[in-house]
């Protein structure tokens, strides 16, 4: 078994459920799993209230909607290619 295998990339969704955004979650989930088919090993969405949209890598929080706004899939596609797949190229979403 090689080192790689042992990698694990978690990706967390975290929304709010009173602000409806379950569509928007898995609208970016999608988007996500798309893009990093072979790196990511797993994706959750994590049902939350007060506003929250928040996303993690490896528990790292790489967008909270509170301080940045509602992210652009671009935006979190670059945050998240950096943590899991650095050498990654991302088509058009890098120009």
């Amino acid at each position: 078994m090689t080192d790689d295998a042992l990698v694990e990339n978690r990706v967390q969704i975290e929304y709010c459920t009173q602000c409806r955004w379950l569509p928007r979650a898995a609208w970016l989930a999608q988007e996500l799993l798309t893009t990093f088919e072979t790196e990511l090993t797993e994706l959750s969405l994590k049902p939350g209230t007060g506003g929250v949209f928040v996303v993690r890598v490896n528990d790292e929080v790489v967008w909270d909607r509170r301080e940045q706004g509602f992210p652009e899939p671009t935006a979190v596609k670059k945050l998240v290619r950096d943590r899991v797949a650095p050498g990654k190229s991302l088509g058009h979403s890098d120009k």
